[in-house]
């Protein structure tokens, strides 16, 4: 079977239909362009998704919009610190007759049709939670009533509250590291859409907003399929596979690099992380990318424009370093990029 390549009707299609898809989420989200990009590339590089950014800045109404356009079955949950994870499989209730009843939870509810799960405030559940959270993202399965449970068509969306400490739980470096990406939304900055924001009614009905959206734009049951021809119609020169692994080798050993920052012991900074999976994982990326922007074959844009998101929350910093984690990391890639040659 020959390969396909971007430019085949049936991936030319699909990168059609991926450009409507980011159009249309557009409409019921402003000034997030580079959040949309990239929640995008994610869909088509079959990753989960960690959502950063303040109250209030459209996660939710980004998810919804999403799900919508993509198809399929959406399930959002709320985090507390009293879920447990049969939580999310089922639920009991007592029936009108005093008998007690069990009915399918969230991730159960639309089986095999759970298109996009969104767990909002991941850190205000318990660590068993994570646990199960993370087969779910690494196996897309789960089992329950003596059975396996399967969800082909999954993608875990989840947010962090940022704010508050108190009865929060922290994930460990091993779930961080099952996300694709982390994807940080802010308030736009542009002084329109700041505008439309406030002034613009439309913009305070986040369901009718939502129903703008042309729903299944995308075919969410294929899209696993095109995922996997994408990956094999990007090729990456000998050029681009030195470059990549020059910068996962500056990452992790910033020192022996000769990265500089200031105030910055760099022979301790760096514990760990950035494992070959992550890498793997920026390679996907970028391979979307490189599709999305109509080439059969990786350029160092490509590799530097999903870079952070897909790896700084890989690189795991001594604990001295970590509290200044939002400043240093930054810099880091910032020094990796200018220390690297690229092609």
């Amino acid at each position: 079977m020959n390969t396909l390549r971007p430019g085949d009707a049936m991936l030319t299609d699909w990168r059609e239909a991926a450009a409507r898809f980011e159009r249309e989420i557009a409409k019921a989200v402003v000034g997030q362009e580079r959040a949309i990009r990239l929640v995008t590339l994610a869909i088509f590089a079959r990753g989960h998704v960690m959502l950063e950014g303040d109250v209030g800045v459209g996660k939710t109404t980004l998810l919804r919009a999403v799900a919508r356009a993509l198809g399929g079955a959406y399930e959002r949950v709320e985090g507390t610190v009293d879920m447990m994870p049969t939580d999310l499989i089922y639920h009991t209730y007592l029936g009108e007759d005093g008998r007690p009843r069990v009915e399918p939870g969230p991730v159960l509810r639309q089986s095999q049709d759970l298109s996009v799960f969104f767990f909002n405030e991941i850190n205000r559940a318990r660590p068993q939670v994570h646990a199960l959270l993370l087969r779910l993202m690494a196996e897309r399965s789960v089992a329950a009533f003596n059975r396996e449970y399967r969800f082909p068509h999954l993608q875990v969306f989840a947010d962090r509250n940022r704010v508050e400490r108190e009865e929060t739980f922290e994930l460990p470096a091993a779930a961080r590291d099952r996300f694709l990406m982390e994807i940080g939304m802010e308030a736009p900055r542009d002084a329109e859409a700041r505008r439309a924001l406030v002034f613009d009614p439309r913009f305070h009905d986040t369901d009718r907003l939502t129903e703008t959206v042309e729903p299944g734009v995308l075919d969410h049951g294929r899209i696993g399929a095109i995922a996997s021809a994408i990956q094999h119609a990007i090729r990456a020169e000998p050029a681009i596979e030195t470059y990549v692994v020059g910068l996962w080798e500056a990452l992790v050993r910033p020192a022996a690099a000769g990265l500089r920052l200031a105030g910055i012991d760099m022979e301790r900074l760096v514990q760990g992380g950035a494992s070959p999976r992550g890498v793997a994982f920026l390679v996907r990326a970028a391979r979307v990318r490189a599709w999305l922007e109509g080439r059969d074959w990786l350029v160092p844009e490509d590799i530097r424009a999903v870079f952070p998101e897909v790896m700084a929350h890989r690189v795991f910093l001594e604990p001295v370093y970590e509290m200044r984690r939002a400043e240093i990391v930054p810099e880091l890639i910032r020094a990796v990029f200018e220390t690297v040659p690229a092609p």
